[in-house]
């Protein structure tokens, strides 16, 4: 979208309110607030049904409005309000604000009204945010276009896009204001029928005001095209957090495959935000305490991390919950330890640690505690822990303490007070905490304080991170002619792999007996005989898989699978031949699953894990999720971090896997998955892939096309 319109939407010098009315619960708070929090821009009401509205007058239509506004409010029944943006539109009014609800989100005429609302912004070249939506603010420009703000908004640097709008305004932003956390920009996205979350997450990394960007998601159209703009913002040194809600369809779709089964319900969305670098957060306060971090400091320069603690319990749990978050906890130097137990105030014995135990004594002399800790080089990070009240007179001297040690630091520091937060009856004095609060991040629970950290030391390393490639890039893969919504046969599903540049293992059909025999000795046996057949996608539940066949019982054992697998299906499977493959040694090999799904949003979805039978002992655990296309480098980062890495670096006295070979086999199924085209790829199963410590072998290819 271009840059001048959407500034025109969330930075308008003027605005025109279409169903403007004092007796209109939206239009009323909507302009009063417009009034009340500093909009200093023009402003023009239209209501045909009105000659005035708040001291001005009301005009019939917004063609009768004396200038072409920056933005145009819609806040009309919704059988009018195409014909308002089209007005707007042809004047070449840049932008519009649609709160008017009952479009897709109510019944098909709405739905078809909501499209043709999209067809407009594109026919315009107008930013149209909505319909259904609650509004908008931007705290800088003292611009808040909603009914539903209580107060006026501090100004942040904080951009908070929300595809809930009532939980953009009574929820996200009331939290944060008690809190004393300020956004630069909100945006209830409404239902988007034009502007997409990945428009305004765009927007927001690009401007100066905005140092992270928190994103609320329910459900996005075009989630790669969302990914890649996110994506764009962390590499570009914006920090993206995001909660997201609801499933994804993936294991209902692969019904077929083992892939379904593995890849789970979440785990698209969780490889998006790992391929783009966006923290996946679980919940509101999570959110905002972990914005507001980085808000306040940049990525420390490692994970190392020095806590001190007046309690010693406490201290304890940081330490394992430190460890939980990949944070590292180096020890004291000695002359810091020294420096420590030389403190009288602390009254401190024998050894100091990290963390370091300094008592509730240690919360009188807090700097000059930091001031021996800062001095050791080997910390980048500081959390003091303060388990204490938090309102008194002795927290007035500990909050003073606190943003002593605040101008003192160098890096990263976060403080945590755990006591008592309400004060007696009758004190009205500004509290201790809401002073330190104001100026520096302060956290009362634990597990929060550590999670902010963590999130400001990941966003550090994934800034480091290497680009991956897109996930909007089509790979140019020339598939052959396949039937579509069909279980490919061997032959097929061979085609179509080839055509990717993957070659299974050595595999011929026999379609008698004495062809069995025959192609055994020329593999010189044992072989597995397995029956083709796109009715019978799993042989082995049906006996239809002989393995350790010598060349002499072939004919025997072809009959054996032939027959159990027309008893299986009651003769009515229909069977290309039997499949001769030359039996491997699965005691030099791991067994490896590599898959390919297909959700709603993202489309073709990758999966890697233990393969075999080891895909149900091991468990969804064990293996990992990819969005293709991938590079290999990309698919060994991401194995690296589960189990099956261990089982392809020699585990049990097994040889090592040639995992360049297995990351470069995922890497092309991937760009097959995203290639294909008529017929796309519904469901695929390389199961198992034998990674040997020379190489890998495709010995079984289970394919569904869709249409």
């Amino acid at each position: 979208m271009n840059s001048e319109r959407m500034d025109a939407l969330l930075a308008p010098d003027s605005i025109a309110v279409v169903g403007a009315s004092p007796d209109s619960w939206y239009s009323s708070n909507l302009v009063e607030n417009l009034q009340e929090y500093g909009y200093d821009g023009d402003v023009y009401y239209v209501n045909p049904g009105r000659e005035e509205a708040w001291g001005a007058p009301c005009h019939d239509s917004i063609t009768d409005v004396p200038a072409v506004v920056d933005l145009v409010v819609v806040s009309v029944p919704r059988e009018y309000v195409l014909g308002v943006v089209e007005d707007a539109g042809g004047m070449g009014v840049p932008s519009a604000l649609v709160i008017t609800a009952g479009f897709a989100e109510a019944d098909a005429e709405g739905a078809a009204l909501e499209e043709r609302l999209g067809e407009l912004a594109e026919e315009y070249g107008m930013a149209i945010c909505g319909p259904n939506t609650i509004g908008l603010a931007n705290t800088h420009d003292e611009t808040v276009i909603t009914s539903t703000c209580s107060r006026k908004p501090g100004k942040g640097s904080i951009g908070l896009v929300s595809q809930s709008g009532a939980l953009a305004f009574t929820t996200f932003y009331e939290r944060a204001a008690d809190e004393d956390i300020d956004f630069s920009y909100i945006v209830a996205t409404g239902n988007e029928a034009s502007l997409s979350m990945a428009d305004y997450v765009g927007f927001m990394a690009g401007s100066e005001r905005v140092d992270v960007v928190c994103a609320y998601i329910e459900g996005v159209d075009d989630p790669r095209r969302f990914v890649e703009s996110a994506g764009a913002a962390v590499r570009g040194g914006t920090p993206v957090l995001a909660t997201k809600v609801g499933r994804s369809d993936v294991a209902e779709q692969a019904s077929l495959s083992h892939t379904g089964s593995v890849t789970g319900d979440t785990a698209a969305w969780d490889a998006a935000f790992e391929h783009a670098g966006i923290e996946r957060v679980p919940d509101i306060p999570d959110l905002l305490g972990r914005s507001r971090v980085h808000t306040a400091f940049d990525p420390p320069e490692s994970a190392n991390v020095c806590l001190a603690s007046t309690s010693g319990g406490l201290a304890s749990l940081l330490a394992d919950m430190a460890a939980e978050r990949d944070l590292s906890l180096p020890p004291l130097a000695g002359e810091t330890e020294q420096a420590l137990l030389d403190m009288e105030d602390l009254l401190t014995f024998g050894a100091m640690h990290n963390p370091a135990d300094i008592r509730g004594y240690g919360a009188d002399v807090l700097p000059e505690i930091a001031e021996v800790l800062f001095a050791d080089d080997d910390f980048d990070a500081y959390v003091f822990a303060v388990g204490l009240p938090a309102v008194g007179e002795r927290a007035e001297d500990i909050a003073d303490a606190m943003l002593r040690v605040r101008d003192m630091a160098d890096d990263p520091v976060l403080f945590l007070w755990t006591g008592r937060k309400e004060p007696e009856p009758g004190d009205g004095s500004p509290l201790p905490y809401d002073r330190v609060r104001r100026e520096t991040p302060l956290y009362y629970d634990p597990g929060r304080c550590l999670d902010a950290l963590a999130s400001l030391v990941r966003f550090g390393e994934r800034t480091e991170r290497e680009s991956t490639r897109s996930l909007t890039e089509v790979p140019r893969v020339e598939t052959p002619a396949l039937p579509a919504e069909r279980v490919l046969t061997w032959d097929e599903g061979s085609r179509l792999l080839e055509s990717g540049g993957i070659s299974p293992v050595e595999t011929r059909l026999a379609t008698s007996p004495e062809e069995a025999v025959d192609h055994a000795e020329a593999m010189d046996g044992p072989v597995v005989l397995k029956v083709d057949s796109r009715d019978l996608p799993h042989r082995s539940d049906a006996g239809a898989v002989a393995v350790g066949v010598a060349p002499e019982n072939a004919a025997e054992r072809y009959t054996e699978v032939v027959t159990n697998a027309r008893e299986y299906t009651d003769d009515a499977a229909e069977i290309e031949g039997v499949l001769v493959q030359k039996q491997a040694n699965l005691d030099s090999s791991t067994e490896v699953l590599v898959g390919v799904s297909r959700d709603e949003g993202f489309g073709p979805v990758l999966t890697v894990a233990p393969g075999g039978e080891l895909v149900e002992l091991f468990g969804p655990g064990a293996g990992v999720t990819l969005l293709p296309p991938v590079d290999p480098d990309e698919v060994r980062e991401a194995i690296a971090r589960t189990p099956l890495f261990d089982l392809l670096s020699g585990y049990r006295g097994r040889p090592p896997g040639d995992v360049d070979s297995l990351t470069e086999l995922v890497s092309r199924v991937g760009d097959l998955a995203v290639g294909a085209s008529a017929p796309e790829i519904d469901e695929l199963d390389l199961n198992p892939v034998l990674v040997g410590s020379d190489g890998i072998s495709v010995v079984d290819v289970l394919v569904r096309t869709g249409p």
